[in-house]
């Protein structure tokens, strides 16, 4: 039976001749991706053995993400070989029924359960700040965010604060992660991988397998229990609910949950380094507690995400032949939404290399587009974290930024575009306390 020809124009195609340059250059994926977006909101690149095509259009980000997302669709996660089959990942009915079960506890009203376990956190990294500052000790402070984050999320599934060792172990999250490829073109047989973050995976392991037998045991935490038992309960009466499907779900929850936050926190404090006024700006907000003040930390955690999305690009798949702002994209095509080069198309944000909270003082959103702004994604397959993450970062800036003011001895000089946008190297500092 013959079959309809998709509608629409073809999609322009960034010149051969530029991703040979690229290549011979050794240029990253972010550099090539730029020169596309010159061509236009939706343009095509010769990346792979499959046409791919960058999607950068609030529009066609709209049409892709939130209104097609059965069109478009996650095939095998770059992830998979750390998170496995956990939401994140998942696909289809499997996806669908993970996902209804985690959603609850991360609404508005979910997220109010784990609030004094946010703030607890947040209290534990002021102290730190506090004893650092006192003792003239330096300390790294991206370390300091990744620390806090995980506190926050270990605390939230287990009912425990973090300790030495379980941050020790779990540094090997990150060191998967950066070892995963930027791309699906880019994926590397998935045996090699595996292979060559065998041991990190082992001790990632060991930790979830611990922590899911603790929670078995009812062994609550000092905060009662957290979501882990959620999970633990689902096995009990849900058949699909397997102890590799916990453990995948489990270490989905850890990575997600404290990549974005500490990144992101990372990278605010490099930018308040560079724009001090930006911190005064939040502060004159309002008084300690107040609604203006919480929409000024806000606002700088938004403008930040603005700027260093972690998920800089999502990757999908068309499952059919379809039209996208007038483009003809045909089944089997790869695509690459990149919120990190939407957030700077000036056509969008008024002078978008600057960092500019106010923004987002208004109503939150920053620009009437919708779909020129999505740090968290969009749609269905939107993070699921992401009012989690807001609350845990505002907890923190609101003990943070009034009190300690960091002095840094060195700054990263470059950005990884790996999985995640991250600064490159430590972030060494002296913690000035603010009298």
């Amino acid at each position: 039976m013959a079959t309809t020809a998709p509608q629409g124009v073809p999609v322009p195609l960034l010149d051969p001749a530029a991703v040979k340059r690229w290549k011979a250059a050794s240029g990253a994926v972010v550099d090539l991706l730029a020169e596309a977006r010159g061509l236009g909101g939706v343009s095509a690149v010769p990346l792979g053995p499959r046409p791919t095509v960058l999607v950068t259009d609030p529009d066609a980000v709209r049409h892709v993400l939130a209104l097609h997302p059965d069109r478009y669709v996650k095939r095998s996660h770059r992830a998979r070989v750390l998170v496995g089959d956990g939401v994140l990942s998942a696909s289809g009915e499997p996806w669908k029924r993970q996902r209804r079960l985690l959603q609850a506890q991360f609404t508005g009203a979910g997220i109010r359960r784990y609030e004094q376990r946010i703030d607890a956190a947040a209290r534990r990294a002021a102290d730190r700040w506090a004893t650092a500052a006192r003792t003239s000790t330096p300390t790294d402070v991206r370390e300091d965010m990744r620390f806090f984050a995980l506190d926050t999320i270990w605390r939230s599934l287990t009912g425990h604060p973090l300790d030495a060792e379980t941050n020790r172990e779990l540094a090997s999250v990150e060191a998967v992660g950066a070892a995963l490829p930027t791309t699906p073109s880019a994926s590397s047989d998935l045996a090699e991988l595996r292979a060559t973050v065998a041991a990190d995976l082992a001790r990632i392991d060991a930790v979830a397998h611990a922590a899911i037998a603790a929670a078995r045991r009812g062994e609550a935490g000092p905060d009662g229990p957290g979501l882990l038992r959620v999970l633990v309960e689902a096995g009990e009466s849900r058949p699909e609910y397997t102890d590799q499907l916990i453990r995948d779900e489990l270490v989905t929850l850890l990575t997600a949950g404290h990549e974005t936050t500490a990144t992101t926190l990372a990278w605010l404090y490099l930018l308040l380094d560079r724009h001090p006024e930006a911190r005064r700006w939040a502060l004159d907000a309002g008084p300690e507690g107040s609604p203006e003040r919480e929409n000024a930390l806000r606002a700088l955690a938004s403008e930040t995400l603005r700027l260093y999305p972690v998920a800089w690009l999502m990757p999908r798949h068309a499952t059919e032949d379809d039209t996208v702002a007038g483009y003809r994209v045909e089944a089997g095509t790869d695509l690459f939404v990149c919120p990190y080069l939407t957030h700077r198309d000036p056509e969008l944000w008024p002078e978008p290399e600057r960092f500019d909270p106010a923004r987002f003082a208004d109503d939150g959103r920053g620009s009437a587009r919708h779909g020129a702004y999505f740090p968290f994604g969009l749609g269905a397959r939107a993070c699921l974290g992401a009012q989690f993450a807001m609350r845990e970062m505002t907890a923190l800036l609101g003990l943070l930024l009034p009190a300690f003011v960091p002095s840094f001895h060195a700054t990263p000089t470059s950005t990884v575009f790996g999985i995640t946008v991250r600064p490159e190297g430590p972030m060494p500092a002296t913690i000035a306390a603010v009298s």
